[in-house]
């Protein structure tokens, strides 16, 4: 199953570009926690705690992100990575765990969860880096290990009280994403060198879409356990076939011509791959979203339609459209204008969609991404080579 620990632990470029079983089984712990996150929405009945509900999903994610950028730095063939894997796993469980009363007894168990896993994976790299007295990786390693320490102190410092500090939390994962845009500046070793964001292959491209198509799945799933829990009536077998062809439709948007769009990222300076990850965490975001609108509108199908709902039923795929648009616009600096008109849909009969039913007015918004995907003129969206990006760092 796996090799010599004499063998080197960075990846070839060479190297297989498909993923491993292992890696395989790691998107599926993740997908599950993406679920609950779903549920969790559809229980939260203000603002404030759907926004903290979305910063959970933000660590949860980002826990995948840096978890699969060391799958394409590293061989997940060996045994480290393999051991990085199984903690990555056990993390999301843990993270998947606590979720549901996070803000009461179980948020030391989040917080161990998430930053442990990040903690134990630099660890680990930098002990089989040193060993191995490869200078330049163990220096990107130890730049990880330098910043996941600094915002792990705010992510513990955010659970000591007898309830989570939402502010410090929202410090921590703000330290995540900066510092990871910011390519890790860290005293007397300095930033990630662009060069190592130019050597990414298709391995990490793969990885990307198999995420996604994965939890594209949790917009069929939850409807579906949601009406195998009540009554299977017209109108919510009727909701649940909108779930199935709403998810259809976004991978439809997600897929065309995808590999093309892979091919080009990986032509263009560093910068596009670095920022997958902000990108891909619109996407995630607006999977989430439309998952809990379907588990919403499966339940109660008919009446009125509650300003929350109707935010979640049009945010929903208007989101994961926009973090398609915004990932093609760092590669090919175009955006497909005459498809994105068609998501203003949905907005314009929003002033009289409140009073519509929820099937409504989800049957409206998978029209409108029908015509996305169906209106001419979408085909240089994507092609390889369009005016690269050009911008520097």
């Amino acid at each position: 199953m796996t090799t010599g620990g004499s063998t080197a632990l960075v990846r070839r470029m060479e190297g297989a570009a498909r993923a491993t079983l292992l890696e395989l089984l790691f998107d599926v712990v993740f997908v599950a926690a993406l679920a609950l996150i779903s549920t969790l929405l559809t229980e939260e009945h203000s603002w404030s705690g759907s926004a903290k509900v979305l910063l959970m999903l933000t660590a949860i994610w980002w826990t995948w992100s840096i978890t699969a950028t060391t799958t394409e730095f590293y061989d997940p063939q060996q045994r480290p990575i393999q051991a990085i894997l199984m903690i990555a796993m056990v993390g999301s469980v843990g993270m998947a765990v606590a979720l549901p009363m996070v803000t009461t007894a179980h948020r030391l168990v989040f917080v161990i969860a998430y930053v442990g896993t990040h903690l134990l994976r630099c660890i680990i790299l930098v002990t089989a880096l040193y060993r191995q007295g490869h200078r330049t990786a163990l220096e990107r390693a130890t730049r990880f290990l330098f910043w996941f320490t600094v915002s792990g102190v705010f992510w513990v410092a955010g659970a000591l009280p007898h309830s989570p500090n939402w502010a410090l939390w929202t410090v921590a994962i703000t330290i995540d994403l900066v510092a990871a845009a910011a390519r890790y500046p860290t005293p007397r070793l300095g930033r990630v060198p662009v060069a190592q964001y130019e050597r990414t292959t298709e391995h990490l491209g793969e990885r990307y879409q198999q995420f996604v198509i994965l939890a594209l799945g949790d917009i069929i799933l939850l409807p579906t356990l949601q009406v195998s829990r009540g009554g299977l009536d017209l109108l919510r077998l009727t909701a649940l076939l909108c779930a199935f062809a709403t998810m259809l439709l976004l991978w439809q948007i997600y897929a065309y011509r995808a590999s093309e769009l892979l091919q080009a990222a990986g032509a263009n300076a560093g910068r596009p791959p670095r920022l997958a990850p902000y990108t891909h965490l619109v996407l995630l975001a607006g999977v989430v979203v439309t998952a809990a609108s379907f588990e919403l509108v499966v339940h109660h199908p008919t009446g009125t339609t509650p300003a929350r709902w109707l935010v979640l039923i049009i945010g929903g795929p208007a989101l994961f459209v926009l973090g398609r648009v915004l990932f093609t616009l760092l590669v090919s600096a175009v955006v497909p204008w005459r498809r994105v008109a068609w998501q203003l849909m949905p907005l314009l009969v929003l002033p009289w969609a409140g009073g519509w039913p929820p099937l409504l007015v989800a049957a409206i918004v998978a029209l409108g991404l029908a015509g996305h995907i169906l209106v001419p003129g979408g085909d240089r969206e994507t092609t390889p080579g369009l005016r690269p990006w050009q911008g520097g760092d």
